[in-house]
């Protein structure tokens, strides 16, 4: 390696060529760093103690020194931002230039474009100093050349290039061209046969700022390769890939490489830690690069057609619309595999459809009934596992309808239980549950878009003497209980015409509900009052139609048995009773036993032969009665725990009843709070996990 400090303009000139290989990401400086980089450059310009502005590294290799070439082909490492920045703004300082010829100035157009921006003796791609990525290429050469731009150009090279030439003038002209005379970089020469580019690469971009995980995944999968092999990758899988993503390229392909990796590795990797998981993986697979390649780009065209919505089976596409309304992202390392197996032909599109319904129904449910979400995305990575290929439905659903406590998917009695209680209205997916219940089984579908909420018993508190009277004495009582209530609710494109007017206006005025043509303005259409007797039974009729829309899947008993794993025999049976409770102990007890499983819904309560274990998964917490006090063993390793008060002892290895090396014991109330602090961290750790 040979590291000198240059200017920038000296190391473009003479014949050579900075060429940016293909795993390079494509140019990305905005507007404000082009700004800022302008702003230095008038800057250093003027001031004469300044001898140089140094703006990063040029890092690059000799892409063959056996080629006999007049113009040496120099391989990009780092710093194509910095040279294709520099070379725009060189670029707008020529044109600039011939357009004002009596300016005065120590250059000429002619020089620029010859000096720093071509190889004038060569032709065709050599020509160019700089060559840039497939996607930034024919846009950049296209400026250089002074030909005509092809049509809708991606990418900010044209953006940043008019940006230069708006902030050219007569008055600053000198100053910019004399500013960037004055740029130093870093120039850094690798030995082909002595320096590896990925290492260094790698140690440059360490930190994860320079590049995104995506980034690093494509220079890692293409830079070790020969060119001639990464080229060929590229142009069939990678660039093609990039091409299906469009402007969300990088954010959709990161997190498509979390579940691609989580399929592969059934280990969800951190959204920071994609990269290291991802050359972890190709160590271990077995698999050549280019079958990790093709296999990458067959799973990343299911992944795009789900979330971007190009699935060409209209009702497949309509289904993927709706998980990406219900924002559940946590459902692809389950789906992924699932939609090989429909491309595949081992399921058909219907197969498909009904389970994209049942993922659905199964996270709409659970979201209604206000189940937590964090144990969703492991719910979702171990599903696809416990599919029969042979009963591929059938087993699927067992799988579902088997799944208890925080997995559950909650019964049509839970569902409208739920949605007959629950504050509609500050629901956050109120829009999507409103939307189909509108439109089941409609053909000619009602974009919600067109229309607002709107409460059939107006949300005023000032509620007018009509409303009073309808509602009866304790219409506050009423309105308080009811106001966001599913049978309150309907929509409407007349929301401020309707306001706060008496139910009979509401149903008669122009645009009321006796006009509308939607569903869900059929009850209060048919209505002649509205109160507590017409909001529950509307409410009720809404929920029998949700248990139809979002439907849990059925099986007979034995069936779903056939599915179950043979368990270990039920251990015996225990009560309250088993213990030899002091009255205060038992008193103690009760007060932390209600706490404890209010923490979360998935907490639950075994009573065993020596102590009460409360676990998610596994045990988080153990308490074992005793005569004076309440012992508390914590399944948390003890350099976890967070304990502010000191109230917690390490008791690793001293073989206690209970599980975990944290122990508390709690003699009276008094440090309540702080135990259940304690608690919490380990309830929260098992459920993480």
């Amino acid at each position: 390696m040979k590291a000198n400090a240059e200017n920038l303009l000296s190391l473009l000139k003479g014949p050579r060529q900075f060429v940016i290989p293909i795993y390079q990401r494509t140019y990305c400086w905005s507007i404000a760093q082009c700004q800022q980089l302008l702003q230095d450059i008038l800057r250093i310009s003027k001031d004469d103690s300044v001898n140089g502005h140094f703006i990063g590294s040029v890092v690059h290799f000799q892409h063959s020194i056996t080629t006999i070439c007049d113009v040496p082909e120099l391989l990009v490492i780092d710093g194509q931002q910095r040279l294709t920045t520099v070379s725009l703004l060189v670029l707008a300082v020529a044109e600039f230039l011939e357009k004002h010829s009596d300016l005065k100035i120590d250059t000429t157009p002619t020089k620029l474009r010859n000096y720093y921006l071509l190889n004038n003796e060569e032709t065709g791609e050599k020509r160019f100093k700089l060559l840039l990525t497939q996607g930034d290429r024919t846009a950049f050469c296209s400026l250089m050349d002074g030909t005509p731009l092809p049509e809708h150009v991606p990418g900010r090279i044209v953006e940043n290039y008019e940006f230069f030439c708006g902030k050219i003038t007569r008055e600053n002209v000198t100053d910019i061209y004399d500013g960037m005379m004055r740029l130093f970089v870093v120039d850094v020469a690798l030995e082909r046969d002595k320096d590896d580019p990925q290492l260094i690469f790698e140690s440059m971009n360490s930190t994860g700022l320079a590049l995104s995980q995506t980034d690093l995944i494509r220079n890692y999968v293409l830079m070790r390769l020969p060119v001639e092999q990464q080229t060929r990758l590229y142009q069939k899988y990678w660039f093609p890939m990039e091409q299906s993503y469009g402007n969300e390229y990088e954010l959709l392909f990161n997190s498509f490489m979390r579940d691609y990796l989580t399929i592969k590795q059934t280990e969800i990797p951190r959204k920071d830690g994609v990269y290291e998981a991802f050359k972890h993986f190709v160590d271990t697979c077995g698999q050549s690069i280019e079958e990790i390649v093709a296999d990458i780009f067959e799973f990343s065209s299911y992944y795009s057609k789900m979330t971007l919505h190009k699935e060409a089976d209209k009702n497949l596409n309509e289904a993927f619309m709706r998980l990406s309304q219900l924002k559940v992202d946590v459902c692809y390392p389950f789906l992924l595999p699932v939609y090989r197996d429909y491309v595949h032909q081992i399921i058909s599109a219907d197969e498909f459809l009904a389970i994209v319904c049942r993922v659905e129904s199964y996270v709409f449910r659970r979201a209604v009934c206000g189940i937590p979400t964090n144990s969703l995305n492991k719910t979702f990575m171990l599903l696809y596992r416990q599919i029969n290929p042979a009963k591929y439905m059938e087993s699927l659903d067992a799988a579902l309808i088997s799944a208890d406590n925080y997995k559950r998917f909650p019964t049509d009695r839970e569902f409208m239980d739920a949605l007959l209680s629950k504050d509609v209205y500050n629901f956050p997916r109120r829009n999507y549950l409103l939307s189909m219940l509108e439109n089941k089984d409609r053909k000619e579908r009602i974009s919600i878009r067109d229309y607002t909420i709107e409460h059939i018993m107006p949300q005023s508190a000032n509620l007018s003497s009509e409303w009073q009277s309808m509602l009866g004495e304790r219409w506050q009582d009423v309105h308080e209980k009811y106001l966001h209530n599913l049978g309150n609710l309907t929509l409407t494109a007349y929301n401020s015409e309707l306001s706060n007017r008496s139910f009979s206006e509401k149903k008669t005025i122009p645009g009321g509900f006796n006009d509308s043509p939607l569903r869900l303005n059929e009850y209060p259409r048919q209505a002649d009052k509205w109160g507590t007797e017409q909001i529950e039974e509307r409410a009720q009729a809404l929920a029998r139609k949700a248990c139809q829309i979002w439907m849990r899947p059925v099986l007979p008993q034995e069936v779903v048995d056939t599915y179950k794993k043979k368990s270990a025999p039920a251990p015996s049976i225990y009560s309250m009773e088993t213990y030899d409770w002091s009255p205060a102990m038992l008193e103690l007890f009760h007060i932390l036993r209600k706490r404890i499983l209010n923490l979360d819904p998935s907490v639950r309560e075994v009573f065993l032969k020596l102590y009460i274990a409360y676990k998610v998964q596994t045990n988080f917490v153990d308490i074992v009665p005793q005569k004076r006090s309440l012992r508390l063993s914590l399944n948390i390793p003890f350099n976890e725990i967070i304990d502010s008060e000191g109230i917690c002892r390490n008791v690793k290895g001293l073989g206690r009843w209970g599980n975990g090396e944290v122990e508390i014991m709690m003699k009276d109330s008094s440090h309540l709070e702080p135990i259940m602090e304690l608690i919490q961290q380990a309830c929260n750790r098992q459920i993480e996990e």
